[in-house]
Order: C-alpha cells, then sequence, then structure tokens
C-alpha cells in the first residue's frame, strides 16, 4: 500500500483553528474523514490530489520515508490529568515543543516518566523528565543502533532543539555509541548539562482508561476515539468551533489514534453532552478497545483485533491496565504495548495450497513496556489458538500486579543493607556520585571525590569543592 501522506502535528498539540482548517482542507482535497497516526500526527487516508497542495499554503503535506521528515512526540497530553512530575506543566510543554522549528530529521519524544498514555523510548532522541525542574534525561536509539543508551547528562530545557540538531547533524559520522555521540555534540554546540546524580526511575502504573467526560479541579476533559480510525470532518469542524465558543486553546491528538480535549468548563458539560447525542458519538468503549495499537489503515489488523476482542467479551476477561498491539514481520517501528501480535511472513504458496496465516506471541518483561524487553511466549500459532493465549496471559500479568518486579525481586545472598557514599553540595543540594562522575566538567565516572581537584565547583550553583559533605545512602539488595 502507497504510504499515505501526513501532517506534522508538533508534540501532538494543535489549535482548534489549526484542526478546523486542516478539515477544510481535506473536504477540499476530496476527503470526508481523517486519521490520527501513532505518532501524534494527522494523516489523510485516501489518495489525494497534488495539484491542489498550493490552495492550502498552511500545510505541509509530507510522507515521513520518501521525505525524512518525522513528528514529535509528546506527553502533553496528559499533563494536569494523569500522574505527573510537578514541574512539567502543560505550559511548560508547549515553550519546550516551540523551541523545534527545523524538519525533523530524527523521531522525538518529549514525556513524563510518571503518565503511561505514551510510550517513553519509541523516538531515536528521546527526553525524559527529571526531578530536577527543566532537565532532562536523554536516551539515544540512532538508526542502526540496536539498543537504547542513555546520554551521561542531563539535559538543559532550552537546549533541547540545538542538542537535537547537532545529533542529526553528526549522522554522517555515523557514531556507534552514546559516548562518541557526547563527544561529538559538546564540541558542536555550548550547554548547561547538568550531572547524572542516579539513574532514571520509571514507575509502574497500569495503563489508564481515556475516554469519555472526566473531571479534573473546576474543568473537564474529554476523550474521543473512533474504532475505525476515521474521524468525520463534519463532526470535528462542529466541535473546533464548540471549542473555540468555550475558549478551550488546545487539543491532544494520543498515540493510540484517539484525541483529548481538555479545559471544558463545568457550565458547559451538558452542552457537550448534547453536541456528542446529536452526532451519536459513542464515549462508551470498554478497554479491551481503547489499549491497541494497530497499524494505519490495515483492514487485515482491525479485522483481528476485532475477532480477538470479541473473543474477551465473550469469555467476560479484564484488560484493565495491559495494552496489545498487532504487528506486520517487517514492522520497522518499535513496539510500546504489554504484548504483542506479530504476523509472521507467509511461505511461498505452493499452486492449489492454501496457506494459513501463523502468528507469534510477545510481552514485555514484567507486562511493561518501558523496560524495552520482549520475551517471546508462543511461535508460529494459527489464528484460533490466539483468544486463549492471550486470556492465559492476562491472568498472569493479574497474578504478577501488586508483586515485586522480577528487577526489584532481592537476591538471597544480598539481603543486607548496602551503604553508598556520595557527597551533597550544602548551598543546593546537588550530589555527586563518583558512580558516574561529573561528565560537565569533564570528570569520567568512577572518580572518587577525594582525586577531583581543588578548584572543582558545584555544576549548579558553583559551590566550592569544600561546600560539599559526605553522605551515606542507605540500599537494601
Amino acid at each position: 500500500m502507497e504510504e499515505p501522506y501526513r501532517l506534522r502535528i508538533n508534540g501532538g498539540v494543535l489549535s482548534p483553528g489549526e484542526l478546523k482548517y486542516i478539515c477544510e482542507a481535506a473536504e477540499g482535497l476530496g476527503l470526508d474523514a481523517i486519521s490520527f497516526g501513532s505518532r501524534q500526527d494527522i494523516i489523510f487516508p485516501e489518495k489525494i490530489d497534488e495539484s491542489k497542495f498550493h490552495l492550502f499554503d498552511k500545510i505541509k503535506f509530507i510522507k515521513p520515508k520518501r521525505d525524512e521528515i518525522e513528528n514529535i512526540v509528546s506527553s502533553y497530553v496528559s499533563a494536569d490529568i494523569l500522574p505527573s512530575t510537578s514541574w512539567l506543566t502543560s505550559d511548560r510543554y508547549l515553550y519546550v515543543i516551540e523551541q523545534f522549528k527545523h524538519q525533523l530529521k530524527l523521531r522525538i519524544n518529549i514525556t513524563d516518566p510518571k503518565q503511561r498514555l505514551v510510550p517513553l523510548f519509541t523516538g531515536n532522541v528521546n527526553f525524559i523528565a527529571s526531578d530536577h525542574e527543566d532537565y532532562w534525561y536523554l536516551y539515544v536509539r540512532l538508526p542502526g543502533w540496536k539498543q537504547t543508551q542513555m546520554y551521561p547528562a542531563l539535559i538543559y530545557s532550552w537546549d533541547m532543539d540545538k542538542i537535537e540538531l547537532a545529533i542529526e547533524n553528526i549522522l554522517q559520522e555515523e557514531p556507534e555509541t552514546i559516548e562518541t555521540v557526547f563527544d561529538l555534540v559538546s564540541d558542536a554546540v555550548d550547554t548547561n548539562n547538568r550531572t547524572v546524580e542516579k539513574p532514571l526511575d520509571v514507575p509502574f502504573y497500569p495503563f489508564p482508561y481515556y475516554e469519555g467526560m472526566n473531571r479534573f479541579g473546576d474543568k473537564y476533559w474529554l476523550g474521543l476515539y473512533w474504532r475505525n480510525n476515521r474521524y468525520d470532518l463534519s463532526f470535528l469542524k462542529a466541535m473546533c468551533d464548540l471549542c473555540a465558543e468555550n475558549k478551550i486553546g488546545k487539543i491532544s491528538i494520543t498515540p493510540w489514534k484517539s484525541f483529548i480535549v481538555k479545559g471544558i468548563p463545568v457550565e458547559s458539560k451538558l452542552l457537550w453532552e448534547k453536541f456528542l447525542g446529536r452526532y451519536g458519538i459513542n464515549v462508551r468503549h470498554s478497554m479491551l478497545e481503547l489499549n491497541w495499537h494497530l497499524p494505519v489503515n490495515d483492514k487485515e489488523a482491525l479485522r483481528l483485533k476485532k475477532y480477538l476482542v470479541t473473543n474477551f467479551d465473550q469469555n467476560d476477561i479484564s484488560t484493565y491496565g495491559l495494552t496489545f498491539g498487532i504487528a506486520n514481520y517487517n514492522t520497522s517501528s518499535y513496539h510500546f504495548t504489554s504484548i504483542v501480535v506479530e504476523k509472521n511472513k507467509a511461505p511461498d504458496a505452493l499452486e492449489g495450497i492454501v496457506i494459513r496465516d501463523t502468528y507469534n506471541l510477545l510481552y514485555a518483561k514484567n507486562f511493561d513496556p518501558n523496560t524495552r524487553e520482549y520475551i517471546m511466549h508462543v511461535q508460529d500459532v494459527d489464528q484460533v489458538e490466539l483468544p486463549n493465549l492471550l486470556m492465559e496471559l492476562s491472568q498472569l500479568y493479574f497474578e504478577q500486579l501488586g508483586t515485586e518486579r522480577e528487577e526489584d525481586k532481592p537476591d538471597k545472598a544480598k539481603k543486607e543493607a548496602i551503604e553508598e557514599e556520595v557527597f551533597q553540595c550544602k548551598e543546593c543540594l546537588t550530589i555527586y556520585n563518583e558512580k558516574y562522575g561529573d561528565i560537565t566538567q569533564n570528570i569520567s565516572p568512577n572518580t572518587p571525590f577525594e582525586n577531583l581537584s581543588e578548584d572543582y565547583e558545584c555544576p549548579l550553583c558553583e559551590a566550592p569543592k569544600g561546600s560539599f559533605q559526605k553522605k551515606i545512602l542507605i540500599k537494601t539488595h
């Protein structure tokens, strides 16, 4: 199938006015619906007349594989309505996303590790919020790399764009390690990096229910989902007008082919419910449907999903907190669901013999896709075997839920408490951990504090070395 045209929607965030213009452009190109992509972009699902593109000069039509232009994914959609890092507000997301003006060659993710709606590691360049205000962990997986590697410094919010651009510019060097990337980027641009004091902690939360009208504070938010990922243009245009009447500034696309409207006034709730009813919009889909990721415009994958969901429904199976994906053998994207149904490549057909499709079933370690580790459950099974195998995995998930995760289980030979020595600045509480060193001042990992020169300064507040006090962190193993 020919790659469809897409529109870049930075961070999956756009105004009602922008969405309405896109809908009007789609109508002018002969469409009656648009779709959403897993990278929070907008897809024109049918073939469109390229000769009319000049009529819509506010839009840049792209085909990512052909044009090598990518979209930014962000968890702006979850801000204010799901668990979040305290400093990472909706406004902060918008300021950060606004930096990125150039045509991106790499996939960028800008996410909060405390939410579960948007995957953290599906980009080539993944910025993940740290506990330090305006500082981000950076995880890099360049094209051709088999593993995601952590950049050895925290990135300042207002350096993100120039660091990403510097990474794009060094691709011709074909760096193979994160240390090489760091050296090349450091040579190319001046930054306000901060030393890494501790590894990224990604807490586990079950996948949230995100549909329907939901209250937060003195406002409501509305999640909308279409089974076929074809969003009617007349409905969307009318919704944009209603957003404008309610002074709602932004609409957010999710990676799950759906979208969320935040900031609906309490006094307008009834008006919105009547609006949805007038268009016959269903906001009562079960969790069985909302937690699936399918390839775009893949009718066969949609049929398979319906078959599996129907079996779940008939057996009254709960999948709350789990996510499922359907993938083809030749997919180039990274998995980001708890469980993956992977279709195998069919062998060459023999004349007169019908060869049935077979599938592999994988699940993420601890059923947490943020581990980025997938375990093969079964291989080469027929479609009719899938429902029972998926139910088996769902039951395994609930048995493990609330128990110790694999990496958290203590080694019986190491149950005693282990003390870790660090040094903390009295002025700003920054920690020097010799395990990580201080890459911002070219101090390599495993450098003892005593070996630092006397002119060493705190990387944050520039207090002298004498301002650091020894502290003992106690960890149990």
